[in-house]
């Protein structure tokens, strides 16, 4: 599903425009990349959490040459599905 198709289905569901959901669903994500890009978290009970996350440096190689070379430290997003979503995906697991 893309966010066109996610926009259709949100607008069906709440009985909005497709323009009002689709601002809405983009005012959703540009608060999240805001809020987790700021060094913060975003919790959704049931849904999940978005939060930004320390990745060490490490050593890999390059795969042209197979020498080897340090990966520098970065922050990433990171996405923790919650209780409700796991179990909605995967109930018998």
């Amino acid at each position: 599903m893309n966010k066109a198709e996610l926009v259709d289905v949100i607008a069906a569901k709440t009985n909005v425009t497709k323009k009002d959901a689709d601002l809405i669903l983009s005012a959703m994500i540009q608060t999240i990349v805001e809020v987790v890009s700021g060094g913060d978290k975003v919790s959704l009970v049931g849904f999940g959490s978005f939060e930004p996350r320390q990745r060490l440096a490490r050593e890999g190689r390059n795969p042209k040459t197979g020498e080897k070379m340090i990966i520098p430290a970065t922050r990433v997003p990171g996405f923790a599905p919650g209780k409700l979503f796991k179990d909605k995906v995967a109930p018998n697991s």
